[in-house]
C-alpha cells in the first residue's frame, strides 16, 4: 500500500491532526509567546536565596534604620520568617551578633514576629496573570487544533458510511476474507461437529503466507496442530505468483505430520513441478468446492476449497492463484 491510500484513512488523518495540533500549541506556547517570570514573591523562592534575601533585608536595616521597610521585607517571607531568623541567628556570620538581637527586638516591639508565624505576605500584582493567559492560550489553540482533527476523522468515517473497502494489506484482506466466510455447518448435514474447524485466505502480494492453528479438544487438550502454506511459486518479479500450497497436519499421538500438496492445474500436469513437489506429500489438482482428506492416527481433517481465484497475465492460464480460501475441520477419531 502507497503513502496516499494510508493518507486516506479516518484514523491517519485523525492522529496526523492531533499530533501537528500539539506541536504547534507547543511551538506557540514555548517559541512565540514563551512564559517569562519575573517579580516572583520572596517566599516561593529556595531556601537558600530566601536566606540571602533576610541578611540583606537586615544589613540594609543596620545602615538606614528604616523600620517599615525592614518590616515588610520581613514580612515578604511570610511563614519562614521565624524559621529563617532563628537560622541566621545560629549561624550569623558576618552579622552583628548584638545588631542581631536589636532587629529581634524591634520586630518584637512592632509585635511583627510574633504573628509572622500565622500570616503569610501577600505578593504584589506581577506579570505572572498576563504569562499564565499566554500559556491558557497556547494550550487551547493547540486543543483546538486537535479537535478539529478529531471531527475531520468522524467526518471522513461518517462519509464513508461505515463501509470497508478492499484497500489495505494483502494480509489486511485476507482477513476480511476470512471474518466474512461462513464455515460449513456439519451438524446440519447430519455429522457430528469437529472439535476444530478454521478458514484460512491467501491474496495475492502476501508472499510470507503461512497460517497454523491449534487443535484441542473439548476439554481442552493439545492434540496437535494444522495449517497452510506456500509451497511453490512460479515465474519471476514481485509479488510471488504461488502456483501450489502445502495443507499438513500434526498429530500428538501420532507424532507425525501428513502433508497434502493442492496444485494449479498447470502445475499439476507439469511433469517438472510433479517431480520437484512430490517429495513433500500427496499432490492433489486443487478445484473449487474441493475437499481433500488429511488422516493419521488419531485426527482427521478435511480441507475444503471454499473459494479460488487464479491470476491472469503473461503466465500460462491457471498457474497461479490470485485468491483462495480453505477450510480446515478436524475431528478426533474414537
Amino acid at each position: 500500500m502507497n503513502f496516499s491510500n494510508i493518507l486516506k484513512r479516518p484514523v491517519v488523518i485523525g492522529i496526523l491532526a492531533l499530533v501537528v495540533g500539539l506541536i504547534l500549541g507547543l511551538f506557540v506556547g514555548w517559541q512565540v509567546m514563551p512564559v517569562e517570570w519575573y517579580d516572583a514573591p520572596v517566599n516561593l523562592l529556595r531556601q537558600d536565596l530566601q536566606d540571602q534575601y533576610l541578611r540583606m533585608s537586615i544589613d540594609s536595616y543596620r545602615v538606614n534604620a528604616d523600620e517599615d521597610l525592614a518590616i515588610q521585607r520581613f514580612k515578604d517571607l511570610g511563614t519562614n520568617g521565624p524559621v529563617l531568623l532563628d537560622s541566621v541567628k545560629s549561624s550569623p556570620g558576618k552579622i552583628d551578633p548584638n545588631f542581631l538581637v536589636q532587629y529581634t527586638q524591634m520586630l518584637t516591639r512592632k509585635k511583627v514576629l510574633n504573628t509572622a508565624g500565622g500570616k503569610a505576605a501577600t505578593p504584589t500584582p506581577t506579570s505572572s496573570g498576563s504569562s499564565s493567559m499566554v500559556v491558557s492560550v497556547a494550550i487551547i489553540v493547540g486543543a483546538l487544533l486537535a479537535i478539529s482533527g478529531v471531527l475531520a476523522a468522524a467526518f471522513w468515517l461518517l462519509r464513508g458510511g461505515g463501509r470497508r473497502t478492499t484497500q489495505g494489506t494483502p494480509a489486511q484482506q485476507a482477513a476480511d476474507i476470512v471474518r466474512s466466510t461462513e464455515k460449513t455447518n456439519y451438524e446440519a448435514q447430519g455429522g457430528p461437529p469437529p472439535v476444530a474447524q478454521y478458514v484460512t485466505t491467501y491474496v495475492i502480494g502476501d508472499d510470507l503466507y503461512d497460517d497454523s492453528f491449534s487443535i484441542d479438544s473439548p476439554t481442552s487438550e493439545f492434540l496437535g496442530e494444522c495449517g497452510v502454506g506456500i509451497s511453490e511459486t512460479i515465474g519471476v518479479g514481485d509479488p510471488k505468483k504461488v502456483t501450489a500450497f502445502e495443507v499438513w497436519m500434526f498429530d500428538k499421538n501420532d507424532i507425525q505430520t501428513v502433508t497434502k500438496v493442492l496444485m494449479s492445474p498447470h502445475a499439476f500436469s507439469d511433469a517438472g513441478f510433479r517431480a520437484k513437489l512430490e517429495a513433500k506429500g500427496e499432490l492433489v489438482a486443487i478445484a473449487p468446492l474441493k475437499k481433500v482428506v488429511l488422516e493419521t492416527q488419531t485426527l482427521q481433517m478435511i480441507a475444503t476449497v471454499s473459494d479460488l481465484q487464479y491470476g491472469a497475465g503473461s503466465l500460462p492460464n491457471e498457474s497461479y492463484f490470485d485468491r483462495v480460501v480453505i477450510e480446515l475441520a478436524i475431528w478426533a477419531k474414537k
